[in-house]
């Protein structure tokens, strides 16, 4: 769950840059390119796509983040993991000591 939270995050991050970079700061961006006003989605339309694309995106940003901070493995689990990873070392080497390293 950590893990698809981690990657979610980075394809919306991505997204947002993308969508950040297509705007222009004064209002103009990938709007200005249309000349008319009656186009399907006119000049105001794209700046309010944009902009709640923008919105959505960062909203969506912070509850995976808080899903990701949730979900975090915790260390019980991992000293779990550890310890099991101990006992199948152990018996794959049978009666075998494990080596020190000093």
């Amino acid at each position: 769950m950590y893990l698809l939270c981690v990657s979610l995050i980075v394809l919306v991050s991505v997204l947002m840059c993308l969508i950040v970079l297509i705007q222009n700061s004064k209002g103009g961006g990938l709007a200005a390119g249309f000349a008319s006003s009656n186009q399907i989605m006119g000049v105001r339309k794209t700046t309010d796509f944009l902009e709640k694309a923008t919105w959505t995106l960062a909203g969506l940003m912070v509850v995976i983040s808080i899903l990701a901070a949730y979900s975090l493995p915790t260390k019980e689990v991992v000293d779990s993991i550890d310890a099991q990873a101990v006992e199948a070392y152990e018996t794959a080497a049978g009666d075998a000591e494990l080596p020190v390293e000093e």
